[in-house]
């Protein structure tokens, strides 16, 4: 899939070329592009250097709480709840353990954690298909949660951000955990009513009911604050919040007797391995986009989109967060990079550039988790599992743009 979007960015782009060299005479197009090739691959590893000390610091702060026990107070928090969404995993089952630890690292953001756990729960679900090359309605929940997860720590947002230059890199903190939630509600209730789970079961109700009330309530209450003063308030619980996580890990590796200093080093050094691995991925994808947006075909499309909102007398600034929004459920990377980019053509700070950083943050990318996890066990019949996450997919967009729109409008 990935192959067939990079390649068609640039075979997009030489065919706008040609038609502009064509029918208006414009030349000049084919220095733009190659313009962009050079500019945009210079751009790809200086950002990514530029992540190297950002990325160190939160991996080294996640690597404590990992160790500290965070995951593991996670799991026991939504042990509960996740016992009652799974009815087909026999009480005491190892494929409970691997979803409940699954779910709490995808939480906090420990993407290398949280894979591995993925796969093993998936492989752990598998032993109870009768059917190995159909999904389960247990496995397709599961994907779907894994698509559309809560993340309370979108420390690789914040990292892109400050690198992009943000004056204030979590302001998007609360969005995006808005924007999260209601893309995995979403997601767990289409699925829910195809699979026609119990949803109404009181523990289910007060795990949902509770969440969400929280939610709406701060909704409501940033609504009523004036602009100025919701961004500014929005601005310190942000920060509040993320640096009382981080003191909450501390203490839980205090309590553990974990060794922070070490433990920090271990997870930073990660950090760096990271940074560095990431440059030939973002230089592709930063001069596929670049050489797209060069040639016009980037714009000509969003211009096209705009046209049509504002004759529908709607506000249209949302649309420059469009291209980010469609390439979210295909491809992580090629989401990234048109982040990125559209940070570094408007601004971090910028309207755009918040949108496409909650867009980001809203979902995982469906499509690689479907081949992940599915394609780990051999299931080839994925039944309802693509139209529940497309599903979820929207409504983080969708939830994205709406709230963008309460922050920062």
């Amino acid at each position: 899939m990935l192959n067939r979007i990079w390649g068609s960015f640039f075979f997009i782009a030489c065919a706008v070329a040609l038609l502009k060299g064509v029918i208006w005479g414009d030349h000049q197009t084919w220095a733009a592009m190659v313009r962009a090739l050079f500019d945009m691959s210079k751009t790809g590893f200086e950002i990514a250097l530029g992540l190297t000390g950002v990325m160190c610091l939160w991996l080294g702060v996640m690597k404590i709480g990992e160790k500290g026990g965070a995951v593991d107070l996670l799991a026991k928090a939504f042990g509960p709840l996740l016992r009652r969404l799974f009815p087909g995993v026999p009480a005491g089952h190892p494929a409970m353990g691997a979803i409940v630890m699954n779910m709490a690292a995808n939480m906090l953001g420990l993407d290398n954690a949280a894979t591995p756990l993925g796969l093993k729960a998936m492989k752990e679900l598998q032993s109870l298909n009768p059917e190995k090359d159909r999904a389960t309605n247990d496995q397709i929940l599961f994907l779907v949660i894994n698509t559309s997860a809560v993340t309370l720590i979108p420390a690789t947002i914040f990292v892109y951000r400050a690198q992009m230059g943000a004056a204030d890199p979590t302001d998007i903190f609360l969005p995006i955990l808005i924007a999260t939630f209601f893309s995995s509600i979403v997601g767990l209730l289409v699925t829910s009513v195809v699979q026609r789970l119990k949803i109404w079961d009181p523990v289910v109700l007060a795990y949902l009911g509770g969440m969400t009330t929280v939610v709406v309530a701060m909704m409501v209450y940033f609504s009523s604050l004036e602009q100025e003063v919701l961004e500014r308030q929005s601005s310190i619980v942000s920060n509040f919040l993320i640096f009382a996580v981080i003191i909450t890990f501390l203490t839980l590796a205090a309590q553990r007797r974990v060794p922070v200093y070490e433990t920090f080093v271990e997870g930073a050094k990660e950090g760096f391995q990271v940074a560095i691995g990431i440059i030939p991925y973002l230089v592709a994808m930063l001069v596929a986009i670049g050489v797209l947006r060069a040639s016009g075909a980037l714009d000509l499309f969003l211009d096209a989109v705009r046209w049509g909102v504002e004759r529908s007398g709607l506000d249209s600034r949302w649309v420059d967060g469009l291209p980010t929004a469609l390439m979210r459920p295909l491809s992580g990377s090629g989401a990234r990079g048109l982040m990125l980019e559209t940070m570094e053509a408007q601004g971090a700070d910028s309207f755009a550039g918040r949108l496409v950083s909650t867009i980001q943050g809203s979902t995982e990318t469906t499509f690689y988790v479907l081949a992940v996890y599915f394609g780990s066990v051999g299931i080839r019949r994925t039944r309802h599992a693509i139209a529940c996450g497309l599903t979820a997919d929207v409504a983080g967009a969708v939830a994205a743009i709406l709230v963008c729109y309460l922050f920062f409008g």
